[in-house]
């Protein structure tokens, strides 16, 4: 049965209590001081429809005013698309920045490679939730070894399909690539309304399942360099794959070549296309569209009939800043912001799937929509690479202008992963 919310908040506060009051040892906070009163500042994401999340942070950050006298709270939200812009500003003045910072797990090694997360190794390894934390999501939080926070939500993504539209067309769902590129032209053939298979140019982690169940990698790690493998031979038939969907038969190239991810997922949701790649995050903007009741979910299928194509563990963390003067106050509260029973509520509230496998479990048995994205992650996923240059990848665009050079004609699949990958080596040298 599911936890009411309220239940779920309340259960989450008496958790921060027993873990925030657990005394730390290190020391290695750029400020050399450990202030055990005084106000603690918190940066979060806001999220679209943002107060169910703040609703279940309310009562972790009264729970813990309640347990520490003379320690005050504040929580700021801030927005995603301009997080870049204020962490590095706060990471300039250290006397402007938080003490609790949630980040996309594509930050990590970003914001340590520039001295802003605090190393937590020791207290996350004395953690006892720690040892359900899914092997993935631990890696999102791990730079060389050594741990630099709580890992907060996971996101995967599968394959969204329309029910009705396989049904009225006696199509089954795909269970390999190619069944799957046959089966989104059969269904722009028959419903010429419809996009097939809608895809997007600027849809980085839409596009990474062809290329990884092809065998293809982002890059090869060297100790902690990086040389760039988008332009193997295995990477580029995950590319041939992925951009020959841009066509008049499935997703017109005029019309996809610049989408990203949310306008996939929303031209879905509205329905205007027979399959989509989608999140588990996503599952609320469905329910939400014309679609809802006429949609089902399968983990995304690979090059090889029944096997799973590797997904991108996305997902957000909780750390401390370096540069905090309130370590042990800091660290326990990141600790119960990222705790099972907090995450649990935050499933409860917005749909974030735990990064905890046990929590995770129980909400997958409670709600079935969970239950392809777990099966996802079980199948296996893949990450960025673990540098700081990811960062200076990402903010680049350097992959879908790849995807979109070869959409548009301008570039063939070799030249345009060719100067994609030196483009990717240049970052990672000039990373260190």
């Amino acid at each position: 049965m599911k936890l009411p919310v309220r239940s779920a908040l309340l259960a989450a506060a008496a958790l921060v209590v027993a873990t925030a009051c657990t005394p730390q040892t290190s020391a290695n906070s750029a400020s050399g001081t450990d202030d055990r009163t005084g106000t603690l500042r918190v940066w979060l994401f806001q999220e679209v429809g943002n107060t169910p999340k703040a609703e279940v942070v309310d009562s972790v950050v009264a729970a813990f005013e309640k347990a520490h006298d003379g320690v005050r709270v504040d929580v700021e939200y801030i927005p995603v698309e301009s997080r870049a812009q204020r962490v590095k500003a706060a990471l300039n003045d250290p006397k402007s920045a938080p003490d609790v910072l949630e980040y996309g797990n594509t930050d990590t090694a970003g914001y340590v490679h520039d001295g802003g997360l605090l190393d937590v190794t020791k207290e996350f390894g004395a953690w006892p939730e720690a040892k359900d934390t899914d092997p993935t999501a631990r890696r999102s939080v791990t730079v060389g070894g050594k741990v630099y926070g709580a890992p907060f939500y996971v996101g995967v993504r599968a394959l969204y399909y329309r029910t009705d539209v396989f049904e009225d067309l006696g199509l089954a769902v795909p269970k390999s690539l190619a069944e799957l590129a046959a089966t989104a032209r059969a269904v722009r053939a028959a419903r010429p309304d419809l996009y097939g298979l809608v895809v997007g140019g600027a849809y980085t982690y839409g596009a990474m399942p062809f290329v990884w169940a092809h065998g293809g990698e982002l890059a090869d790690a060297d100790g902690d360099s990086y040389t760039s493998r988008i332009d193997s031979a295995a990477a580029r038939k995950g590319i041939e794959a992925y951009t020959a969907l841009f066509s008049d038969d499935n997703c017109p190239a005029a019309k996809c070549a610049g989408m990203g991810g949310n306008d996939t997922v929303t031209a879905f949701a509205a329905g205007k296309a027979g399959m989509a790649i989608g999140g588990d995050f996503s599952h609320t903007a469905v329910e939400a569209g014309a679609v809802k009741g006429k949609y089902a979910v399968v983990p995304l299928p690979g090059v090889t009939a029944g096997s799973v194509a590797p997904a991108f563990a996305g997902g957000n963390n909780i750390g401390v800043l370096k540069s905090t003067s309130h370590r042990t106050l800091a660290v326990g509260l990141m600790k119960a912001l990222a705790s099972k029973r907090t995450q649990g509520a935050l499933f409860d509230a917005m749909g974030f799937l735990p990064t905890f496998t046990d929590v995770r479990d129980r909400a997958a048995a409670r709600e079935p929509f969970v239950a392809p994205f777990v099966r996802t992650l079980a199948a296996g996923t893949k990450f960025v690479p673990a540098s700081p240059a990811w960062s200076q990848i990402d903010s680049q665009q350097v992959l879908p202008t790849m995807f979109q050079e070869v959409v548009s004609g301008r570039k063939s699949v070799t030249a345009a992963s060719a100067d994609a990958a030196k483009k990717m080596d240049d970052a990672f040298g000039s990373a260190g």
